[in-house]
């Protein structure tokens, strides 16, 4: 497949380490050349000194045998240009970012085809989503549903409260048993297990299961003394929170904590009259107090500092928060904060470049997210007709190494799976992957 992606800033520069994992040809335009050759050096791929609507570098680039025109620039405005062009001269399918909320509506999609622009990511709405799911379970680092939540995979840090700890996992999640440990993550790494491997202390654990089983996932983790989050407090009040806020369940009460006093005057004419903005640093924890930090089940830093939002979850943890959610836009922090136990972390452009990587694989794919915290994907794929996975039982398929099958969806049903499973045309398998070549695991479904 060839790829154009115009932007090499943070989605664009991630969705490449992304894909030159799977040794796709890539193209990276931009009229920045230091951001180029910081690309340029550490992947694999073709650098392009140019301006995204520069009609000249787009056919130098081989627009018109282009797959995939991807425009993540800082510019709202280059984008939707870059991939109307790109679609007038030939690209097959294009993506553009944007800023403007009103984009994304329904209603505006039919107007951005006819201009030729095929999808809309808005990476504010995709993260404020993550952060709604996360908040929605207080207990839980990150969730993931499977075709409206019948298959559930639970991402949940374990603590000295957890039943299953230190046992082998043949024989406390076998053919029988309602939920699948599909990775962990420990210390700095990845693991996908197998029988003979254990649940650690301080794991961080990924469980498929289903929505009925979601109790007794709770209660073998050691989860049941979490209280459900209905107080939520929020530092920064940027656009991920607006996002957030203007989709936060009816049962939450929100307070949005702004050191800006002319941003404070805009959110409270964007919010309703039930949400409280306060002009305030959201690390001064007497300001904190006076706030109610004691009768909140949450706290979400979203302003653009990964130190400061690290350090306020730090202070909200102290103080007593049990669900704390961090953004942290520098990668180069995302580590640090999963070793100091922030909880959720947030990163919009992974979560973009990550929406964006699902339409890349060649398979009938209806979902896919990229796991930062290991490294991975889980994906939803939908095997063909006569496909490979599809001809004999999951143990006597060679599945590639680095890729386990946590469940699958048949008509409305969720069901896990054994290497007995007969998994069938049409059904929803949820596929997670961990350093493994996507063609391969692709062509089990083609």
């Amino acid at each position: 497949m060839k790829i154009i992606i115009a932007g090499a800033y943070a989605i664009g520069t991630y969705l490449a380490k992304l894909l030159s994992r799977n040794k796709q040809d890539i193209i990276l335009i931009d009229d920045n050349a230091e951001n180029l050759e910081r690309v340029g050096r550490d992947y694999d791929l073709m650098t392009i000194e140019a301006s995204p609507t520069s009609i000249k570098a787009l056919k130098e680039a081989g627009v018109k045998d282009t797959d995939l025109f991807i425009a993540v620039t800082p510019s709202e405005t280059a984008n939707l240009t870059a991939c109307a062009m790109a679609h007038k001269l030939g690209a097959k399918k294009t993506v553009s970012k944007v800023d403007n909320p009103e984009y994304i509506a329904p209603q505006s999609q039919d107007l951005f085809h006819e201009v030729g622009v095929n999808s809309i990511i808005y990476p504010e709405m995709l993260a404020a989503k993550d952060i709604i799911n996360g908040l929605k379970m207080s207990w839980v680092r990150q969730r993931w549903d499977v075709h409206d939540g019948a298959l559930v995979m639970l991402g949940i840090k374990l603590r000295e409260n957890c039943k299953i700890l230190d046992k082998p996992l043949r024989e406390i999640s076998g053919p029988d048993d309602p939920y699948h440990v599909v990775a962990i993550r420990r210390h700095f790494e990845t693991i996908i297990p197998g029988g003979n491997d254990t649940l650690k202390l301080y794991d961080l654990a990924y469980f498929m299961t289903t929505k009925d089983y979601i109790p007794y996932i709770r209660k073998i983790v050691g989860k049941e003394q979490y209280v459900d989050v209905k107080n939520v407090m929020i530092m920064g009040g940027g656009r991920t929170a607006v996002r957030a806020v203007k989709t936060m369940p009816e049962y939450m009460d929100v307070k949005v904590i702004e050191k800006d006093p002319a941003r404070c005057e805009v959110l409270n004419e964007l919010f309703d009259e039930d949400k409280l903005v306060i002009n305030g640093d959201g690390r001064d924890t007497a300001l904190l107090v006076e706030e109610g930090i004691h009768n909140t089940q949450a706290f979400v830093a979203l302003t653009s500092n990964a130190e400061t939002n690290i350090l306020a979850c730090l202070t909200a943890k102290q103080m007593g928060v049990r669900k704390t959610v961090a953004a942290v836009e520098n990668f180069d922090y995302v580590d640090m904060a999963v070793s100091l136990d922030i909880g959720t972390i947030v990163n919009k452009k992974a979560i973009a470049a990550g929406h964006i990587y699902q339409m890349l694989l060649d398979a009938n794919v209806d979902n896919v997210k990229f796991l930062m915290t290991v490294n991975a994907d889980v994906a939803e794929f939908i095997p063909v007709q006569g496909s490979k996975i599809t001809r004999k039982p999951i143990k006597d398929i060679n599945i590639p190494k680095g890729m386990t099958i946590g469940g699958l969806v048949r008509g409305e049903e969720g069901m896990l799976v054994s290497g007995n499973t007969q998994i069938e045309a049409g059904d929803i398998v949820v596929v997670f992957c961990y350093d493994v070549d996507k063609k391969k695991v692709e062509k089990l479904f083609n």
